[in-house]
């Protein structure tokens, strides 16, 4: 499941005291990919607990137990789980673990309409092109638990921070704040595919030398895998969610 980032070379600036675009990039694909533990990892993580919520019968009461081979969860509570991840492939090693609270609401007619999920993490990545340890956290609802919905559609927030140390270019190092605002993310039952949605995302921090350095732009989820990242005013890429290949458009 873990891939290489992109070989390509790096065509921004080549200043020792700036982090380019494409270092930004570089760090906005690792925020995002499954290989370096990203945004949509916990979008499917939080879609996986939802396939597990499904009521029994449609006259249950508030208090009542959502039943099914996975999850057993009661309208209006909260629960908790966590995921250790521990693995090499690819040239790509990955350490983090993640703490969720999952808050399951009902409908009028108590059954499973959304879950708010809340997140804090800590870990690292190491690939090719950029290593990075890293803390943060998120909240995000999960909607479409019905059976009638077709869809699970996801917004919310989600951050990183921490240090990071590109190996392209420059070899820019630093610590940088990254924050993911994501909007109707929009999932397919059961399968867990992104099959549309955007985000905005914003990096700022500090790179070479103490300079600091900032950068803002959209996600658009493509549906085929990828998502498409448009620096304002700047250079465009795409990335792929699973491994965190990128590529200048």
């Amino acid at each position: 499941m873990l891939g290489a980032f992109s070989c390509k070379k790096d065509n921004s600036s080549s200043s020792t005291s700036s982090v380019t675009s494409d270092q930004a990039a570089d760090i906005a694909a690792g925020s995002l990919a499954e290989n370096s533990n990203g945004f949509t990892t916990v979008t499917d993580d939080i879609a996986v607990n939802a396939q597990g919520i499904n009521s029994t019968s449609s006259n249950l009461s508030v208090n009542s137990t959502q039943a099914t081979a996975s999850v057993h969860q009661e309208c209006g509570t909260t629960l908790t789980d966590s995921v250790t991840r521990n693995i090499t492939v690819d040239s790509v090693t990955v350490n983090y673990f993640f703490k969720y609270a999952h808050t399951l609401n009902c409908n009028s007619s108590n059954v499973p309409d959304n879950v708010i999920d809340t997140l804090n993490y800590k870990g690292s990545f190491d690939g090719p092109r950029l290593s990075s340890s890293n803390s943060g956290n998120a909240k995000v609802t999960i909607a479409g638990l019905s059976p009638s919905a077709t869809d699970f559609v996801v917004n919310g927030q989600y951050t990183r921070d921490g240090s990071f140390q590109s190996k392209v270019g420059n070899k820019a190092s630093g610590n940088s704040h990254i924050s993911i605002v994501g909007t109707n993310i929009t999932l397919s039952k059961p399968g867990r595919k992104i099959l549309s949605g955007t985000a905005t995302i914003n990096i700022t921090g500090t790179g070479p030398k103490g300079n600091s350095f900032s950068y803002s732009g959209t996600i658009t989820f493509n549906g085929d895998g990828t998502a498409t990242l448009a620096w304002s005013g700047g250079a465009s890429y795409t990335i792929n969610l699973l491994t965190g290949w990128r590529a200048r458009r």
